[in-house]
């Protein structure tokens, strides 16, 4: 293997030199020097060290990219719209994910540091304990302080450049729009009660319930997937709609209902959060509340990207989408 050495010494410069021109160094060099090491290192086939680089400038061409559940169609759209504004950029993504346990995504955040990444971006939920989110801001401030630059999606707690999904207002909406269609008894699939996405989506729907005189739904709880939308939608008898908290629940939910003999919309509505992408396949097609996923993973993208000193939070509205799963009562 050709080493650094190899090449200062075919070119006739000094170590350091060599290392300059082919690590990234932000010193200059002359360019007949500089010309001679890049000639030496072509000719004799040198492959440049990206871990030397990374020291040499101060921060990598990487980025780090950390998401809840990438199984998750919500948060691979997210992942793929800051990917794409990452490969614009000529940058790298390194990815990993928490499974939305909040000591991963603190060792994470350390790891990245210690690979001294150009950027990380949190994707997910905050938690209703304190303590992790604590911890995880003097994780980030300990990379902010060697100049690491942060984003995130998701509650606006970490006093970083963040993207936040507007949930309870989505939400709000979706009752309204459902409540218009002579809705009277819900149930509400609402995922665990310590993430605070589904917290925000549930008070946002009961509140506007609650502001139209409707009686309060039934509030059942389960895991944040198919498996804990099917589970929940077992016990959602005596109501004609459901809404789950996300679209993957109300996955869940269809095929519970089917495989019970109970049909959508005819015997009960159904509506999710999100939109996300495979929802297209579905039948029947499925109201939701949408937001542009790639779009939030590419706003955030450029907002730690382009950090600029004070954080910055921009508030992102949902639509609701009202599909053939729910349907107008007599």
């Amino acid at each position: 293997m050709v080493t650094l050495e190899d090449v200062a010494r075919h070119a006739g410069v000094s170590l350091a030199t060599a290392s300059r021109v082919l690590n990234g160094s932000t010193r200059q060099v002359g360019a007949s020097l500089r010309a001679k090491v890049e000639l030496s290192a072509s000719e004799l086939g040198y492959r440049t060290n990206v871990a030397a680089q990374t020291l040499a400038r101060g921060a990598s061409n990487v980025i780090g990219l950390v998401v809840h559940d990438l199984i998750d169609p919500y948060f691979a759209a997210i992942a793929d719209g800051a990917m794409r504004v990452a490969e614009s950029q000529g940058l790298m993504v390194m990815m990993g994910t928490t499974h939305r346990d909040p000591s991963r995504e603190i060792a994470y955040v350390s790891t990245l540091n210690a690979q001294r990444v150009r950027a990380v971006l949190l994707v997910g939920s905050r938690v209703a304990d304190p303590e992790p989110t604590r911890r995880l801001r003097e994780e980030l401030d300990r990379y902010r302080e060697t100049g690491g630059r942060v984003a995130c999606v998701g509650q606006d707690l970490l006093g970083t450049d963040t993207v936040v999904p507007d949930n309870r207002a989505g939400a709000a909406a979706l009752a309204r729009a459902l409540a218009g269609l002579g809705h009277r008894k819900f149930a509400v699939l609402a995922g665990p009660d310590w993430l605070l996405a589904p917290r925000d989506r549930v008070a946002g729907f009961v509140g506007a319930l609650e502001e139209l005189g409707l009686p309060e739904p039934l509030v059942l709880y389960g895991s944040f997937d198919r498996e804990g939308g099917y589970a929940a939608a077992t016990q959602a008898t005596g109501v004609t709609c459901v809404f789950a908290v996300t679209d993957v629940m109300a996955v869940g939910a269809l095929a519970s209902f089917r495989d019970r003999g109970v049909r959508v919309p005819e015997d009960v509505s159904v509506a999710g959060f999100d939109d996300i992408f495979t929802l297209r396949d579905l039948v029947p097609a499925l109201s939701t509340v949408r937001l542009p996923l790639p779009q939030m993973g590419a706003r955030a993208l450029e907002l730690a990207l382009d950090a600029t000193g004070e954080a910055r939070a921009e508030t992102v509205a949902g639509e609701v989408i009202l599909r053939e799963s729910t349907r107008a009562l007599d």
